[in-house]
């Protein structure tokens, strides 16, 4: 049911969105990134043992829904001023709701694994879609923004020791923050250019000091796990 709900409210604000100016193809994006969202999410679900979305995940469902309008928009490169307006609104909402989640979580004691991963990866396509959206205008350096954390997730791939269960750092949450109300700042045009880019480089700076962070915390754990390995080794040859 919240599926249904979810991609009706999409094709509602893709409507909305055609009605100012979003083109065919452009909105067929958005609704296929809003059905490839909600099988990710049913999936997701079955693999925890989950029934149905708790209280605080269709608070983030609902913060997703709006980023695969955003992406609509972002990939229609002939919009008009109506449409195109309507970016920064969407996201200044989508990251308003990303503050409400963790709350409606711990209000409603309803917070779980699944939860938390799922606000990860909203938080992760939100800030891949700003951040195509604000290259073009600043530089397609930008782009590191949305792809660290899939960049990440790829260098797992080659090296297993990377895919290990972080510890939670609150940290973590403020500088994702930080990154989205930089990209805002940097698509709604308040700033002069030069402070601008001085916004953009400190967002990446504390990108690279939080990523650098769990990557230096992984390393000494699977150091310190292959420096156990061998002494058990070595103790058994004697």
């Amino acid at each position: 049911m919240a599926f249904t709900a979810s991609l009706v409210a999409l094709l509602a604000l893709l409507g909305t969105l055609a009605g100012l100016g979003l083109a065919p193809v452009p909105a067929v994006v958005g609704l296929a990134c809003g059905i490839g969202l909600c099988v990710a999410v049913h999936r997701g679900l079955g693999a925890a043992g989950s029934a149905a979305l708790g209280p605080a995940d269709v608070v983030t469902m609902t913060r997703a829904i709006l980023a695969c309008a955003l992406a609509a928009l972002v990939v229609d490169t002939s919009l008009g001023e109506p449409a195109a307006s309507v970016v920064v609104p969407l996201a200044v909402v989508a990251l308003t709701l990303d503050a409400v989640d963790g709350r409606v979580a711990r209000v409603t004691g309803t917070g779980s694994d699944f939860g938390s991963r799922f606000d990860g990866e909203a938080d992760a396509f939100l800030l891949l879609v700003l951040s195509v959206h604000v290259a073009p205008s600043f530089g397609w350096w930008v782009l590191a923004i949305g792809g660290a954390r899939y960049a990440f997730g790829l260098a797992g791939w080659a090296w297993p020791w990377l895919r290990v269960r972080l510890p939670f750092r609150y940290w973590r949450k403020v500088v994702t923050a930080a990154q989205g109300i930089a990209l805002v700042v940097a698509a709604a045009g308040v700033l002069p250019p030069t402070a601008t880019y001085v916004v953009l480089i400190t967002a990446i700076a504390l990108l690279a000091e939080s990523f650098g962070r769990d990557v230096l915390w992984a390393w000494h754990r699977h150091h310190a796990a292959a420096t156990r390995s061998i002494r058990a080794a070595e103790l058994r040859l004697r």
